[in-house]
Order: structure tokens, then C-alpha cells, then sequence
């Protein structure tokens, strides 16, 4: 009853869920404060490449479509998302803290983020193939949302790897 189908397909998370309804919409909302780490990148005069903004812009605005739709899949990428960016924003503070982490530490945030790309990417193929076999009252989730996730999701694994 609540297998991978269910997680995929049917968005109870904000529907039934009050709790992970306002987890989710705080995800949202946590993708403007997220554009601040820029604001410190340019007050640094340090470099802004484009995968830094790229990536915060086309996050805010798939994230805030997906949030429209109601998009079932969403649970994954949201989930995945607060995992990796807990690790990562941790290892900045630290290092802002004048705390210098070791290397490899780096490394395992990166082995993340891709990990994280790579599931995104199943996840969007898995629901693509049973879009297209049980229609759309099977699964919550546009053939616009999985064509925008996987392009977006490809693009980051080509600029992070």
C-alpha cells in the first residue's frame, strides 16, 4: 500500500499529512533564503560561477511549479534535498567559523549532490513509464514536471560532476 507507487504517485504528503504539508511548503519558501549564500559569494568579490546561480534560480522556480501541481515525486526531491543541503550548509558554517574540515569531507558533499541527481533522474523515469502506462489519474505528476525534473536534474549532474 505504500511502496515506491505510492511515494512516486500519490501526494498524501501535503494533502494528509499536516505536518509534512508544512515541512514541503517550507521547503519552498527556503529556496529565496538559499539565493542569500550569493549575496555572501559577491560581498566576498569572490568568483560567481554560473552553476551557483543556475542552479538557486531554476531550483526556486521548479520547485515553487512543483509546488503548484502538487507533485507527488516531490517527496523524494524534497527528502533528498534536506539531507544533502543539512551536510553541506553544516560544512559551510563550519567553514566560515574559521573551522577547516578535512578534504574529503568536501568530496562526500559532492558524492552527495550527485547521488542525489541520479535518483532524481530515476525517480522521474520511474514515474515517466507509469505515466505513460496507467495515465495520469494513476500518477500525480505532469509530463511537464518529469521533462522540466530530468533536464534540470541532468543539467546539475553535467555541472557538478
Amino acid at each position: 500500500h505504500y511502496g515506491l507507487h505510492h511515494t512516486v504517485c500519490v501526494p498524501s504528503y501535503i494533502e494528509q499529512d499536516r505536518v509534512c504539508g508544512f515541512w514541503t511548503w517550507l521547503f519552498v519558501l527556503s529556496k529565496l533564503p538559499e539565493l542569500g549564500d550569493t549575496i555572501f559569494i559577491v560581498l566576498r568579490k569572490q568568483p560567481l560561477i554560473f552553476l551557483h546561480w543556475y542552479h538557486h534560480i531554476t531550483v526556486l522556480i521548479y520547485s515553487w511549479f512543483s509546488y503548484t501541481e502538487y507533485t507527488s515525486s516531490a517527496r523524494w526531491f524534497i527528502v533528498m534535498n534536506y539531507c544533502v543541503h543539512s551536510v553541506m550548509y553544516s560544512y559551510y558554517a563550519l567553514k566560515a567559523a574559521r573551522f577547516n574540515p578535512p578534504r574529503f569531507i568536501a568530496m562526500i558533499i559532492t558524492s552527495l549532490q550527485l547521488t542525489q541527481m541520479i535518483v532524481g533522474c530515476a525517480i522521474n523515469v520511474w514515474a515517466n513509464g507509469f505515466l505513460k502506462t496507467h495515465g495520469r489519474q494513476s500518477c500525480n505528476i505532469s509530463q511537464t514536471n518529469i521533462n522540466l525534473s530530468i533536464a534540470m536534474y541532468s543539467s546539475y549532474f553535467v555541472l557538478f560532476a
